[in-house]
C-alpha cells in the first residue's frame, strides 16, 4: 500500500498547487514574483542553475546533469554558458535554433530527455511556476492581454517585457466571452508533462509523402464549420500541433535534419521572430526552445545543400562528442547495467574499467605532441598523474584535436556485448577477460566497423588487456601484502629509520650487536626505484616523508602504514616483488599444500571482503596472476 500513499501525496500535492484567477489576480502575482513571466530560455537556465554549480579546474559543473550524462563537463558548460544564459538575457542567440551534434550514443537523447524531465518538475516548484490564459490549448502567456500601446507602460511599473502577440483564439474569448475585460479573463497555474502535452512536444520526421505538416501547427476541425460557418473562424481549428502545445517550453525535433524541406521552413520564421503561420489565420506567437539532434554525417549533407542557407545561420550547433574519461565511461557502463535486467550479475571489479579503457582509446586520436602516447595521453584526460607532465600540457593535447570524441566505439555496442559475455558464461559472474573476448569477437559483426579500424581496435583491446594485466597484478599484490601485514609493517618501520637516520645524518644502531651504522642505502633504494624515485630525487622524496612524520606527531597522531599513499604502494611493491616466487608457488600449484591453501583462502578472503569480488572472480583472479607470474 506503500505505493498508492504516494500516489494519493502526489494527488494531493498537484492540487494543491493548482491556481485559478482573475487576470487582475494574476498581476499581483508578476508584480510580487516577476519570474513567472520570465522566456522559456531564462526558465531552463534558472532550472538548471538551481540545482547547483561547483568550479573545479576553472570548468563549471552543472550539478543539473549530475548523475545522468558523464564525462562530457566541458560540452555541458558550453551549452550553459554560449546558448541558454545569453538567450535567458534575450540576446539574439534564443533566436536560433540548438542543434545538438555528435555521434550515435553519446547523450543527445538524454540530455534533451534531461530537460524535459526537469521542466515537468520545475513547473511543480514556486521558482518555476508557470501561469496561462484558462482553456487556452496553448497555454498562452496571459500578458499577451495587455494591448501593444500599454506594453511600455506596463514595463516600466512591472519590470517585465512583454513579447508576442494574443492568440486568434484567445482573441475572439475576449470579446465573446469577458465582453473586451482583461482584467476579468481566467488565468490558471500549469504543469508542463510531455504525456499531457503541455508545455513539451517532440516531433520525429516520418515518410514525408505521409506525413502532414498538421503535426506540427495543427489542422481544422471539419466537424464545426457548420457550426461557425467558416475555416477562418479559430473555433473550427484544432490548435493541437507540436508547435502548439510545446509553447511555453521546450519543443524537440528527432533527427530534424531529416524533416521535409516544407517543415523545415516553419522553423525560419519561429526561431527568428517567435511565430508560425497555421490555417488561415494572423502569425501566430510562441515562446519555445527548440531543439534538435542529429549525427555529424547528416549535419555535413545538410550544410552541404544550398537549400538550407537560410536555415544556416538561425542554428547554433553544439557538439556532443563521446565521452574521453575512462572513470566516467565506466560509469556511463554501470548506469546502463542498473537500469538492466543484468542488474543482479556480479561483474568482477575492473571489467568495467577494462572495457572503458578500450571504448576511450577507439576515440582519442594519436598525440602529436613528442613524448605522449595514446595511453598517456587517456590517462591525463582522466585527471592522472602522469610524470613529466602538467595541466598546461594537457590543455595543449586537447586543442591538437578540436573534433576528438567524433568517431569510436560507442556505449551500447560495449553494453551489448557484456551481455553477450554473460550469456555466453552461462554462470553469473564475468570477469574482464571475459568482456575483452566479447568485444574482440563482436568486430567482426559491427558492420559500421572498417578493415582498417578494425585492426586498430585489435590493436586497442591488446593495450586494455596489458592495463588490465597491471591492474590485476596490483590488485593480488595488495591482497597478498595485506596477508603479511606484519612483514609489510617491519619493512617500512625499517625504511623510516634509516630515512630519519640519512636526513639528520645519524648512524643507526644495530639491534642485535648495537653497533653503530650508516644508513642503510641499498634498503631504501630499493624500496624507493618500486614508484620510479630516481637517484637525483630521493633526497627530496626522503625529505617529504620527514616532514609528513613530524605533522603527524604535531597533531597527536602516528605514522603508519596508510600515511603516505605512494610510500604504501612502494612497500607493496617491493613485499610483492620478495613474496613473488611464494606467489607463483601459491597461486599456481594444482595440488597446494597445507599452509599454501591456507594462504590462498586468507588471499581470497581479502578478494571479497574488501575488494569487491565474489568467490569464484577471486580465485579466477589468483589463477591468471599466477599464469602471468610464471610467464
Amino acid at each position: 500500500m506503500d505505493i498508492l500513499n504516494k500516489v494519493k501525496s502526489y494527488r494531493e500535492e498537484e492540487n494543491r498547487l493548482k491556481w485559478v484567477g482573475t487576470f487582475a489576480d494574476y498581476l499581483s502575482i508578476v508584480k510580487e514574483r516577476p519570474e513567472v513571466a520570465q522566456t522559456a530560455h531564462s526558465r531552463i537556465y534558472n532550472m538548471i542553475k538551481s540545482a547547483g554549480v561547483t568550479e573545479r579546474n576553472e570548468q563549471k559543473m552543472f550539478h543539473f546533469f549530475g548523475e545522468e550524462i558523464f564525462g562530457l563537463e566541458s560540452s555541458l558548460e558550453r551549452l550553459v554558458e554560449e546558448y541558454f544564459h545569453p538567450a535567458a538575457k534575450r540576446l539574439d542567440v534564443r533566436k536560433r535554433i540548438l542543434l545538438l551534434m555528435g555521434p550515435v550514443s553519446g547523450g543527445k537523447s538524454t540530455l534533451v530527455t534531461l530537460l524535459k524531465r526537469g521542466l515537468e518538475h520545475y513547473s511543480r516548484t514556486d521558482e518555476g511556476a508557470v501561469y496561462a490564459i484558462k482553456g487556452c490549448p496553448m497555454h498562452e502567456d496571459p500578458l499577451h492581454l495587455i494591448p501593444s500601446h500599454l506594453r511600455d507602460d506596463f514595463a516600466k511599473e512591472y519590470g517585465v517585457r512583454i513579447e508576442g502577440s494574443l492568440s486568434p483564439l484567445n482573441t475572439m474569448r475576449l470579446e465573446k466571452e469577458y465582453d473586451g475585460r482583461i482584467e476579468d479573463v481566467l488565468v490558471e497555474r500549469i504543469f508542463f508533462s510531455e504525456d499531457r502535452r503541455v508545455g513539451i512536444g517532440t516531433f520525429t520526421p516520418s515518410d514525408p509523402k505521409s506525413q502532414d505538416i498538421a503535426d506540427l501547427t495543427g489542422s481544422i476541425d471539419f466537424s464545426t464549420i457548420a457550426e461557425y460557418g467558416s475555416e477562418s473562424d479559430p473555433r473550427a481549428y484544432r490548435f493541437d500541433g507540436e508547435l502548439n502545445k510545446a509553447n511555453r517550453g521546450i519543443m524537440e525535433f528527432q533527427e530534424m535534419l531529416k524533416l521535409d524541406e516544407k517543415f523545415l521552413w516553419h522553423l525560419l520564421s519561429l526561431s527568428q521572430e517567435g511565430n508560425f503561420k497555421a490555417g488561415r489565420f494572423a502569425l501566430i506567437s510562441a515562446d519555445e526552445v527548440i531543439i534538435a539532434h542529429t549525427n555529424e554525417t547528416e549535419y555535413r549533407s545538410f550544410i552541404a545543400n544550398k537549400k538550407n542557407e537560410a536555415l544556416h545561420s538561425r542554428i547554433i550547433v553544439m557538439p556532443i562528442p563521446y565521452n574521453l574519461k575512462v572513470s566516467q565511461e565506466e560509469r556511463i557502463y554501470e548506469k546502463m547495467i542498473k537500469e538492466s535486467d543484468m542488474a543482479d550479475v556480479h561483474i568482477a571489479p575492473h571489467a568495467l574499467r577494462t572495457a572503458a579503457i578500450f571504448s576511450v582509446l577507439t576515440r582519442l586520436e594519436v598525440p602529436k605532441k613528442q613524448g605522449v602516447d595514446i595511453v598517456k595521453k587517456m590517462r591525463l584526460y582522466d585527471g592522472e598523474s602522469v610524470e613529466g607532465f602538467n595541466q598546461i600540457d594537457l590543455e595543449e593535447l586537447k586543442r591538437e584535436y578540436p573534433t576528438e570524441g567524433m568517431h569510436g566505439i560507442d556505449p551500447r555496442y560495449v553494453i551489448n556485448r557484456i551481455s553477450s559475455a554473460i550469456i555466453r558464461k552461462e554462470i553469473p559472474s564475468i570477469n574482464a577477460l571475459d568482456v575483452l573476448r566479447s568485444l574482440k569477437d563482436g568486430l567482426d559483426q559491427h558492420a559500421s566497423i572498417s578493415k582498417e579500424d578494425k585492426e586498430s581496435f585489435m590493436n586497442y583491446i591488446g593495450i586494455a588487456r596489458r592495463e588490465y594485466d597491471d591492474i590485476a597484478k596490483k590488485e593480488v599484490q595488495k591482497a597478498f601484502v595485506y596477508s603479511y601485514e606484519e612483514s609489510a609493517k617491519t619493512l617500512m618501520d625499517n625504511y623510516l629509520d634509516n630515512v630519519e637516520a640519512y636526513c639528520n645524518k645519524h648512524k643507526i644502531r644495530d639491534p642485535l650487536t648495537g653497533e653503530e651504522l650508516n644508513p642503510d642505502e641499498k634498503l631504501m633504494r630499493s624500496i624507493e626505484e618500486q614508484i620510479g624515485i630516481s637517484e637525483n630525487a630521493k633526497r627530496a622524496f626522503r625529505e617529504e616523508i620527514l616532514i609528513r612524520i613530524s605533522a603527524f606527531a604535531r597533531k597527536g597522531k602516528r605514522f603508519d602504514f596508510n600515511s603516505h599513499e605512494r610510500l604504501r604502494e612502494a612497500i607493496q611493491k617491493k613485499l610483492f616483488a620478495d613474496l613473488k616466487d611464494v606467489v607463483k608457488i601459491t597461486t599456481s600449484s594444482k595440488t597446494p599444500d597445507e599452509s599454501q591453501l591456507k594462504k590462498i583462502n586468507e588471499v581470497v578472503a581479502r578478494l571479497v571482503d574488501e575488494h569487491g569480488y565474489n568467490p569464484s572472480s577471486a580465485n579466477e583472479l589468483l589463477r591468471y596472476v599466477g599464469s602471468l607470474l610464471n610467464r
